[in-house]
């Protein structure tokens, strides 16, 4: 017997990702699943309506009849007029941010939903279904800090790359991970200067041999305070994975760059790396405190939705199809790595990071 499988429409601002292309839509119901996608749902990434009903899915007008899927594949979070549409015995697999997120926590565990967290799946040591998000917000973290370094956005008026006979802006990432690397690589493409801050000495002997144009320096603040007067863009690429970003830059320490410069904070989705960040929209991305703009889109990768989905698309299926197939206690037994993403189960928490970071307690996930 298949498995139901809703596909809402993205209803956070400026959300045009969708969760799942029209080839991947086939290929489930050829397996004897059933797929609702709501009316217009990929329209925002390119896939209209008729590639979806030519894949073999059933197009339903309403958010309500989405909803009522076995499992709920979706790209973002669930907003607060779609959580009385959870349930008891129903899954849910999207991107969750728990730990920056209280309420939301609270009403997960109060529809007695499973959630699954596609930033907490592991492989290994890797984030699989996070990574290629990672990826996009790194590379679209220097295209917006470079164009908000322009002067009619009011940024300094710096231009990354410099020109002949002038020295490049100078770039700083803090994190050396999948966004940390990506934003590197697209900084020093543009030719600007950039020096990248990481804990890791494994990681940062990986860094030196791969991008031999971009300095590497032990990340402490010490040698933060050292580079932030003269960084014109800073870019905050810090994960714990799971858990609230850490505080690296303080206000006191943002006083010491030079006013117009531009903070792009891709760690927003888990509360921000820097005192002053507060998540922004697409609508209206950027605010100015202590004379630096600051960039804390939420959802970044929604502005290149179509990459995006595609990207996302290519990660997330096996899992989906693994869980439609067999179920999520057989899929959890043959890809361990979804255990962790488990955040939700049964009206209780079951994720200890996001557990720490609200102060409330967790336990394991049980399929009996």
């Amino acid at each position: 017997m298949g498995m139901v499988i809703g596909v809402p429409r993205e209803i956070k601002s400026q959300e045009a990702r969708v969760a799942l292309l029209p080839s991947a839509v086939y290929q489930l119901i050829q397996r004897g699943h059933k797929v609702l996608i709501e009316k217009n749902a990929g329209l925002g990434s390119g896939y209209p309506d008729d590639q979806y009903a030519s894949a073999g899915a059933t197009i339903v007008a309403t958010h309500a009849e989405v909803f009522s899927a076995d499992l709920i594949v979706k790209v973002k979070e669930p907003l607060p007029e779609e959580y009385p549409l959870l349930r008891s015995g129903q899954i849910l697999f999207t991107y969750l941010h728990l730990a920056a997120n209280i309420n939301l926590t609270q009403e997960l565990m109060r529809s007695g939903v499973t959630s699954v967290a596609y930033e907490m799946v592991t492989q290994g040591r890797r984030l699989p279904l996070l990574e290629p998000m990672s990826e996009i917000a790194g590379r679209m973290s220097v295209i917006v800090g470079a164009y908000f370094l322009a002067k009619h956005t009011g940024g300094s008026g710096v231009l990354l790359g410099g020109v002949p006979g002038v020295l490049p802006g100078r770039v700083v990432v803090i994190g050396g991970g999948s966004s940390g690397i990506n934003a590197a690589r697209m900084a020093t493409g543009l030719g600007a200067d950039v020096t990248i801050l990481e804990v890791d000495l494994e990681r940062m002997r990986f860094l030196d041999i791969t991008m031999h144009t971009a300095h590497t320096l032990f990340s402490n603040q010490a040698h933060l305070d050292e580079l932030l007067p003269h960084v014109d863009l800073l870019i905050g690429a810090v994960l714990v994975p799971g858990a609230k970003a850490p505080k690296l830059v303080t206000r006191a320490m943002l006083r010491r760059m030079r006013p117009g410069s531009v903070l792009v904070d891709i760690a927003i989705d888990q509360g921000g790396c820097a005192e002053t960040s507060r998540p922004t929209t697409h609508d209206n991305p950027v605010y100015i405190e202590e004379g630096v703009l600051h960039y804390c889109v939420t959802n970044m990768p929604g502005a290149y939705a179509r990459t995006a989905t595609q990207a996302l698309t290519n990660v997330t299926y096996p899992y989906i199809e693994l869980i439609a197939d067999h179920g999520l206690a057989v899929a959890t037994q043959r890809q361990p790595g979804l255990l962790t993403g488990i955040s939700t189960q049964n009206g209780k928490l079951t994720c200890q990071v996001v557990a720490s970071a609200h102060k409330l307690s967790s336990q394991t996930p049980s399929f009996v």
